[in-house]
């Protein structure tokens, strides 16, 4: 069974086949699977850890994609669900000429926001020793009463909880509405990635020592934060020990899916460094240092090419970019 189970949407980018466009420019568009909890599945899978994706798509061309393309990365998708009702969500994606994504989505309702309670495989939940999910499944229900009652299983279980609150505008009918769903997911997470404009969002600060300090006040069961900074690396933080690792200078394509890379190889070291929540708490620097230089590194191969599970690396990849350093 999966060790990493994560749960959310898929959807296919609609990547604009011109870089430097607005989504109104563009000429033409290349379908990518894509879906930040999906992505996280395979970059698992392809970094050598078994995993599993639990979500919905559409009983159409574009789910069968999603399902196939994870099937054919070693993801489990025995608990993936199919809509007659709802066509598989879409997301029209333009880069700017550094290749950083925007996004317009067509999600209403799309199958993703229909995954409900009596979707969810408890079985497989129940196995994982990761649940990983983020903050656009809590946006609508029956997905969130879905969600939340998976994390209920997963904590029951005794599995790491693990939160990635996407920030994504577009979809909130509210920036309170929005501000308010993904402070819901933290009061259920142990683990917690966020990049530096989520966490301005969520604390009104912009330096990332303050800004994690303020989140471990207010949510105290979290047992560690990273924090991503782009080309600049990230900053991470336990109750225990808080470092900085340096960004790795990489020729960028498009940065589409190096977040979620970077949380799968997170993920993968936890899972080799530490079993429980509790002894992720307790994690040496050294270990967090190799933690986040391991993480920096799949985010830094995965902008080097594009599309965001084609483009997510293998253990041997990571491996040979660190032994440059």
């Amino acid at each position: 069974m999966a060790e990493v189970v994560c749960l959310g949407e898929a959807l296919i980018d609609m990547v604009a086949q011109q870089k430097g466009v607005k989504i109104q420019e563009a000429k033409g568009f290349s379908p990518a699977p894509g879906g930040a909890p999906a992505n996280v599945a395979a970059g698992v899978a392809k970094l050598g850890v078994r995993s599993a994706f639990l979500g919905k798509v559409g009983n159409d061309p574009f789910g069968y994609l999603l399902r196939d393309t994870l099937m054919a990365n070693g993801v489990d998708v025995g608990g993936m669900r199919f809509d007659d009702t709802a066509r598989t969500a879409l997301a029209f994606v333009s880069l700017t000429a550094e290749g950083v994504p925007e996004f317009i989505f067509y999600r209403n309702p799309s199958a993703d926001m229909l995954y409900e309670p009596g979707d969810v495989d408890t079985h497989r939940v129940r196995r994982a020793r990761i649940f990983h999910f983020g903050s656009i499944s809590l946006l609508d229900e029956p997905v969130r009463s879905a969600t939340l009652y998976a994390l209920q299983i997963a904590r029951e279980a005794g599995a790491v909880i693990s939160y990635d609150p996407n920030m994504r505008p577009a979809l909130w009918r509210s920036e309170d509405e929005g501000r308010e769903q993904m402070e819901t997911g933290l009061r259920y997470a142990d683990v917690v990635k966020l990049n530096e404009t989520e966490l301005h969002f969520l604390t009104d600060v912009r330096t990332p020592e303050v800004g994690v300090t303020h989140l471990f006040t207010r949510f105290p069961q979290l047992v560690l934060i990273a924090v991503t900074l782009g080309e600049k690396g990230c900053y991470y933080a336990t109750p225990l020990h808080s470092g900085a690792v340096a960004g790795i200078p990489v020729e960028v394509v498009e940065t589409v899916g190096c977040g979620d890379a970077f949380v799968a190889a997170m993920l993968v070291q936890l899972r080799k460094r530490a079993r429980g929540r509790d002894a992720i708490r307790n994690l040496s620097d050294t270990d967090l240092q190799r933690t986040f230089q391991y993480a920096n590194a799949a985010g830094a191969l995965t902008a080097t090419r594009p599309g965001a599970i084609p483009a997510l690396p293998t253990d041997a990849e990571v491996a040979k970019l660190l032994e440059r350093l």
